[in-house]
């Protein structure tokens, strides 16, 4: 394959203010593979908790119509949601209605959620009771739906993990801390540090959801350091893509899912 060679496009569909997504994806997708991003209104931006979804709710939103319309007219290998809270809320009839919606919406091009890529991710690495790290913007409804949904996929978890930033965050309301510039303040070093620091004897994997939750740097260290595979929501969309353009390429540093030399 020649380096200047396109292989694979992936359209993603991000709330408004993230920034992680495109970085994270466009820094270590393989050679070939693109990135192209729509963008909706967070949930959060009038400063409320987001508490619920159903994907009736979201698929109307016009954001959302108007960024699956438009991708769906470039011709993409695949469209994402990268916004695993809808799914965690919504369960897994979000899941399917959405998709559903969504592709019919994309002209065809096949969509996914960043839930359904985190589920496959899981499986394919043989994990069952993942130990998960939830960004500190979650809260404790956040908290309960990640484990229904989980559940719900047939996984259990052996424990959740809420990754703190500094005490000069204390004072933020958690719902608010993304909107204020917490999505900024996250260290993938100190990601590794918490989730070691933590880890049950009887997990068999690690779990960090959050596609504005800065992790990937985090994968290869901790997988070395645990001896149990890593996903995080924008590493499993990335392998979702692959295996739907039919590609055995590998993502380097990128954690066993992604990297089969690992």
């Amino acid at each position: 394959m020649r380096a200047s060679a396109w292989v694979a496009q992936l359209g993603v569909l991000v709330v408004h203010n993230d920034p992680v997504v495109e970085a994270e994806l466009w820094s270590r997708a393989p050679a070939g593979v693109t990135v192209h991003t729509a963008r909706f209104e967070s949930p959060t931006s009038a400063g409320e908790e987001y508490t619920e979804e159903t994907w009736q709710r979201l698929i109307a939103q016009p954001d959302i119509r108007r960024g699956l319309v438009q991708l769906g007219q470039m011709d993409l290998t695949a469209i994402c949601l990268c916004f695993a809270s809808a799914s965690f809320f919504g369960g897994l009839e979000f899941d399917a209605g959405f998709v559903a919606a969504a592709t019919e919406l994309a002209d065809g091009t096949p969509v996914y959620t960043a839930g359904q890529a985190i589920r496959t991710g899981l499986t394919e690495m043989g994990v069952r009771r993942p130990l998960v790290l939830v960004p500190p913007w979650f809260t404790a409804p956040t908290f309960a739906a990640t484990q229904r949904y989980l559940a719900s996929g047939g996984f259990e978890v052996a424990g959740l993990l809420h990754y703190r930033l500094d005490t000069d965050w204390d004072s933020v309301e958690r719902h608010r801390i993304f909107d204020r510039g917490g999505r900024w303040m996250v260290d993938p070093d100190e990601v590794c540090r918490q989730v070691a620091a933590r880890f049950p004897a009887d997990a068999d994997g690690v779990l960090i959801p959050g596609s504005g939750f800065r992790s990937w740097d985090a994968v290869a260290p901790l997988e070395r350091r645990l001896g149990v595979p890593v996903v995080t929501s924008n590493q499993a969309c990335l392998r979702r893509l692959l295996t739907v353009a039919g590609l055995d390429e590998t993502v380097p540093g990128g954690g066993r899912l992604v990297d089969a030399g690992t």
